[in-house]
């Protein structure tokens, strides 16, 4: 049994954690400490900021993810002020081993390992995940993470993906003039530009511009807070378009991955949880022409625990070092 530092950092917040892992799982996690990116002027002081705010001296080990791609000598990541160097974590932060992963492979790492209670079941038969053949993992928030996780002979492998830079597929004729709109906006509109946070605001101005009505400037927050509350018929109409493309890509990802069961992940994956089951997200998903039979037989299920990207960490540390 060997505890570790489990860290998650993304734009805004970093966030640490005490966990304990052993024989390849993560056994304990501890209580998440948040700390804001552009208090700290570097991922070493942020640290050093956590061991003092816990009071003890810190593990020599870390399972790290990063909101970012990881590749190349030097990591930067959007909307914070850390540069990040790979080869020279161990040495800053005072540890011996240590696991860094991109935040979506934490993720995928946190499907593989947490308890089946923390998988809450959408749509298609109410089984658990399967213990063998491919997750598919598709996680809208900030933009929209895809990764797939293949389990065989008890053990398993993460894949990180950039599934969510996709086209856009339109699939009706509200679709086809949401699609032909924002086509003068972007070069290219890939399925992140419908299916994220910012992807509602899109959704919302190409339908006010459909019916001829002005839509007034809103950030993404306060639009899902409306969309979700029911209280502007636009925004709920952005929303029911966000799920519909959805389940339309969660399936297709499905499809392209080969996968036995699908898992939603991702911050507003879980804003969703009680709306998804209402929405036309099922119906999409299962629209699959002659695979339809196939994906009405595949169990989707949301990840529910409340800090995925600190257990994945820990997983991820856990999978490859003990």
């Amino acid at each position: 049994m060997k505890e570790i530092v489990a860290v998650d950092i993304g734009g805004t917040h970093a966030r640490f954690a005490i966990a304990t892992v052993d024989e390849g799982r993560v056994t304990d996690l501890g209580n998440a400490t948040t700390l804001k990116c552009a208090e700290h002027a570097s991922l070493q002081l942020a640290w050093e900021s956590f061991a003092r705010q816990i009071g003890r001296p810190l593990p020599r080990a870390a399972g790290i993810a990063v909101a970012c791609p990881v590749q190349g000598e030097t990591l930067k990541l959007t909307n914070n002020p850390w540069i990040i160097q790979p080869a020279q974590l161990g040495a800053k932060l005072g540890v011996d081993e240590h696991v860094l992963v991109n935040d979506f492979g934490a993720v995928g790492h946190a499907v593989a390992q947490v308890d089946p209670s923390y998988l809450r079941h959408l749509c298609g038969p109410d089984r658990p995940v399967s213990d063998a053949g491919v997750t598919t993992i598709v996680g809208p928030g900030t933009g929209l993470g895809s990764a797939y996780v293949v389990r065989r002979g008890g053990r398993y492998i993460v894949c990180e993906t950039e599934g969510g830079h996709v086209d856009f597929a339109p699939l009706d004729v509200v679709e086809d003039k949401i699609l032909q709109r924002l086509r003068l906006r972007y070069r290219r509109v890939s399925t992140e530009r419908i299916v994220s946070g910012p992807g509602l605001v899109n959704l919302y101005e190409a339908i006010a511009e459909m019916e001829g009505l002005p839509a007034r400037t809103r950030d993404d927050k306060e639009l899902w807070t409306l969309a979700l509350e029911g209280r502007d018929h636009m925004a709920s109409a952005a929303l029911e378009r966000f799920c519909l493309a959805l389940g339309a890509v969660a399936g297709d990802l499905a499809l392209a991955q080969g996968g036995h069961s699908v898992v939603i992940a991702g911050g507003l994956g879980l804003r969703l949880a009680d709306h998804l089951p209402r929405s036309g997200f099922a119906e999409r998903f299962v629209a699959k022409g002659r695979f339809e039979a196939m994906m009405s037989d595949m169990p989707v299920r949301l990840i529910t625990h409340p800090q995925p990207g600190l257990f994945g960490a820990a997983a991820a540390f856990a999978e490859r070092f003990t």
